[in-house]
């Protein structure tokens, strides 16, 4: 069967891997158990004398998937019959017994009566054709309702003509480091399979995607368990299994599962519109450290920086500014980039919401209306620093005015107004944060329209003896912000 992995993580003693088995074997029918029976909470941080009486009645909620693709023996797609493309199966010498069929096994699980399926969407995704194990045998063939390709989450639909067993999902965020949880699926093929261990960490960022809030566990997973549910002791679906670091292919106690309120928002939307639908702030934003909280007047690093207001966005519609800082959305605490993606893609498309930020060393607040993202724009990649030359002011850096020939050779634009940086000392308090072509716009919140308005703002006493000095440029189009600790 086909294997499938993700890319290795760099700094870390092995590889995220997607948990798709390298061979299959069949599952032997699970016993049926009631899952109408009425479950009375228990305490998720003290362990059961025995899961099997859970086990026994999640099991049948808990399915083996099975893909299938038809692919020619060049790796070349096979042209279905019907198509206007079937005829070149024979145009390009295709012998149709060579065609051969690629499958992958994955794990699932139902979530209504009706027959809608969670998994993950890389262990469905290009198959021609997709089936259904239960733990009883029995197989049914499952049509793709939709995918999502950020969060890795696929529903599915199933057609039965009687009501099948369901499970529901928890509230995760409920979940706490050093609760129990038990996870059912399909390592390598062996259906039905039962691990159980803690919730290790939360939140965890692998660097799979932009929406990465992983729930970290150390119960077994392995290759086949993707898709398949983590739940808590209550038999609620926790998370969805996903992937694991491995520096052998096998558990090693670091899975990571999508938290079910994830899955559950994403899963919702993907039933009723066919796709899921995020929220869209329209803004740039980068994170700050301990210098541009202080330059903020902040106490800690909590927050983001706005750096660029898409034009025709929610957020130009609104009275915010680049170098706003950020500190909450919608009423929730906003810690980073990362978790301000997230926010804001959970929000309801349409509502009006509050952001508190400072602006000028100010609280205020501003309300606007979440629209809807309609494009992945990826983030800027940064390249590495020029050579930088010996500069004599506070800075570590050669300024000159913008003039033509600059702005054609960088890429300036003409409402762009500023000073030029020109060159950075490699021993100087810019190096690793300024560099040659940036525009210097504004100093300690106060806009640069000259070299003498440069000069003036770097004069000693124009700043707290010892503060850090706030510098906003404009780099390729983006606003950026550095701290530089200058000696005035």
């Amino acid at each position: 069967m086909k294997r499938v992995a993700m890319s290795a993580l760099t700094g870390v003693a092995g590889a995220i891997l997607l948990a798709s088995p390298a061979a299959a074997q069949r599952s032997q029918p699970a016993e049926a158990g009631s899952l109408s029976d009425t479950v009375s909470r228990i305490d998720q941080q003290r362990a059961p004398d025995s899961f099997s009486s859970l086990a026994r009645r999640l099991m049948p909620s808990v399915v083996n998937i099975t893909t299938s693709q038809t692919v020619a023996p060049d790796g070349m797609p096979e042209f279905p019959n019907g198509s206007p493309l079937e005829r070149f199966n024979e145009f390009f010498g295709r012998d149709p017994e060579g065609f051969r069929r690629e499958g992958s096994l994955g794990s699932g699980f139902v979530i209504s009566a009706d027959g809608v399926i969670i998994t993950n969407n890389h262990v469905i995704e290009n198959a021609d054709e997709i089936n259904v194990v239960f733990a009883s045998g029995r197989t049914l063939q499952a049509e793709l309702v939709g995918t999502d390709v950020e969060t890795d989450v696929a529903v599915l639909k199933v057609v039965s003509d009687s009501p099948l067993p369901f499970v529901e999902f928890a509230d995760s965020d409920e979940a706490e480091v050093g609760d129990w949880v038990m996870a059912i699926g399909n390592p390598f093929g062996f259906g039905g399979s039962v691990s159980a261990g803690i919730i290790s960490a939360r939140n965890r960022d692998i660097q799979s995607g932009r929406y990465d809030d992983f729930i970290q566990t150390d119960a077994a997973i392995n290759r086949g368990n993707s898709g398949g549910p983590l739940f808590n002791l209550n038999g609620e679906v926790i998370g969805v299994n996903t992937a694991i670091i491995s520096p052998t292919g096998g558990s090693v106690g670091l899975g990571f599962s999508i938290p079910a309120n994830l899955v559950k928002q994403v899963s919702s939307q993907i039933l009723e519109y066919g796709k899921p639908r995020r929220g869209w702030f329209g803004v740039n934003v980068q994170g700050i450290d301990a210098g541009l909280a202080d330059a903020y007047g902040l106490q800690d690093e909590k927050g983001v920086i706005v750096t660029n207001i898409e034009e025709g966005g929610p957020a130009a519609e609104a009275d915010f500014e680049v170098g706003d800082l950020l500190l909450t959305f919608d009423g929730k605490m906003i810690e980073n980039v990362r978790g301000l993606t997230r926010i804001v893609a959970e929000t309801e498309i349409g509502k009006r919401v509050a952001v508190d930020l400072i602006r000028d060393r100010k609280r205020r607040t501003v309300r606007f209306e979440v629209g809807e993202l309609a494009s992945n724009n990826e983030s800027e990649t940064r390249e590495p620093l020029p050579e930088n030359a010996l500069a004599q002011n506070p800075l570590g850096a050669e300024l000159k005015s913008i003039d033509d020939d600059a702005r054609r050779r960088y890429g300036i634009a003409r409402s762009v107004e500023g000073v030029l940086v020109n060159s950075v000392a490699a021993n100087g308090p810019s190096f690793g944060k300024l560099r040659k072509g940036d525009v210097i716009i504004e100093m300690g919140f106060e806009r640069i329209a000259s070299l003498q308005d440069a000069y003036e703002a770097l004069e000693p006493g124009n700043a707290p003896a010892g503060a850090p000095l706030l510098v906003r440029v404009s780099r390729a189009g983006q606003t950026m912000f550095f701290t530089i600790d200058t000696e005035r």
